[in-house]
């Protein structure tokens, strides 16, 4: 089943759209976690990956930086967000698959079982639970046996002062949806979708709440 849930700009309000990379930068600690992030995935001209919420597209770059014989497609819902990428891109040389739609709808472009890797960042915290559940399972569905999931996020806010300051994320981007990543329910979800060998490989305290790193496996 497909949500009906409509995306969620960026930053909550579309008007604030161009804003995104500098927000995050700040208020994310970026460079840390995504860095770590692309260490875990350690991409290779061998792989085909898929992006589930590019967004600006920093995550897509930074994979063709690494591997420059990789394929990259970055999927988002938002048009205005992938004018952005697709420039940035541009302007690098690097050619990278665009998609707009839906995480739960990759499998009108993207073949079941031809992805090594799949990840996503910082989408997770927006979605409601019946769509965090559908991305999942696209991911599982387009991912290769023994594919490799990689997601950075909000997730669980363990200490007093993490909790405290994630309510400025939940201000933004809703009570509810960010709320379920705070009590730390994505390694459950992930697990539910099928994966294996699910694990939070990294927490990174920012100014807006703990990241986490996790990683897991398709059977």
């Amino acid at each position: 089943m497909q949500s009906d849930q409509k995306f969620v700009p960026a930053l909550g309000i579309s008007s604030l759209t161009g804003n995104y990379d500098r927000v995050v930068a700040v208020m994310s600690r970026e460079r840390r976690w995504r860095s770590a992030l692309l260490d875990l995935m350690a991409p290779s001209g061998a792989d085909s990956i898929v992006d589930f919420g590019a967004g600006t597209g920093t995550l897509c770059l930074g994979l063709k930086q690494r591997a420059p014989d990789c394929r990259v497609i970055g999927v988002d819902p938002d048009p205005e967000i992938l004018v952005i990428a697709k420039a940035k891109a541009d302007a690098l040389g690097m050619a990278i698959d665009w998609r707009e739609a839906m995480g739960d709808r990759v499998g009108e472009f993207i073949a079941d079982g031809s992805a090594t890797k799949v990840v996503s960042s910082l989408v997770f915290h927006h979605c409601d639970l019946p769509m965090k559940r559908d991305i999942l399972r696209a991911m599982a569905r387009v991912l290769q046996p023994g594919g490799r999931l990689f997601i950075a996020d909000f997730g669980r806010q363990r200490t007093l002062t993490m909790r405290a300051l994630f309510l400025l994320v939940q201000a933004v981007d809703g009570w509810k949806t960010t709320g379920q990543n705070a009590r730390g329910i994505l390694p459950q979800l992930i697990a539910e979708a099928g994966f294996l060998q699910v694990e939070e490989r990294l927490v990174v305290p920012t100014p807006t709440g703990s990241v986490s790193l996790y990683t897991a496996r398709k059977p």
